[in-house]
């Protein structure tokens, strides 16, 4: 009676020993990257007057129809304000993905890289909640007619404490980038 006890319990140990357990290596969850169909940037002078628009639209996404772009003039001698929308038009109503990019702004930042040639300079006009550049809001003065690209970045996950980063320079970002689009931009 007594070994019959010692199987039953060695069998039930046995058992258990071959039920699968808790594995702690699952994997990292993957970043699911949005889908972004338009890019927006509005520049609105500062001093009163028309906003100047550049547009960016791919409906059908990466590896479709190709993309639209529209691009606007600036004043010389203006400062703007400007702002970036990113939008999924590919699904109505339209998601407005710039809404995430801000709730996620530590894990985000726009760069913003101008021709040379170009006379237009930016400043950063919104923070993350550490206290780090975002680039959804910039401010910009253009100086002389000049005429060159304008090229906007979204870097996903950039170290912002990397070496001139926070001054809006990608060399050392790091990251992914999100979505890349360069305008022709005449300044008169």
């Amino acid at each position: 009676m007594k070994s019959l006890k010692n199987l039953l319990f060695l069998t039930f140990i046995v058992s258990l020993s071959s039920l699968p357990g808790c594995n702690d290596d699952d994997p990292e969850p993957i970043n699911e990257e949005e889908l972004i169909t338009t890019v927006l940037l509005t520049f609105t002078p500062t001093g009163g007057g028309d906003p100047a628009v550049f547009q960016f639209k791919d409906p059908d996404g990466v590896g479709g129809a190709a993309p639209v772009f529209s691009s606007d003039t600036l004043a010389a001698a203006t400062s703007y304000s400007a702002t970036l929308s990113l939008l999924n038009e590919s699904v109505d109503p339209a998601e407005d993905i710039g809404v995430e990019v801000a709730e996620e702004g530590e894990a985000h930042q726009f760069f913003f890289q101008v021709s040379a040639g170009l006379e237009l300079q930016f400043t950063y006009g919104d923070q993350d909640g550490g206290g780090n550049p975002l680039g959804l809001k910039t401010n910009w003065t253009s100086a002389a007619a000049s005429i060159g690209t304008l090229k906007v970045i979204l870097r996903h996950e950039p170290d912002k404490n990397a070496a001139g980063v926070s001054g809006g320079d990608i060399t050392n970002a790091g990251g992914e980038t999100d979505v890349e689009v360069e305008w022709p931009v005449v300044i008169q």
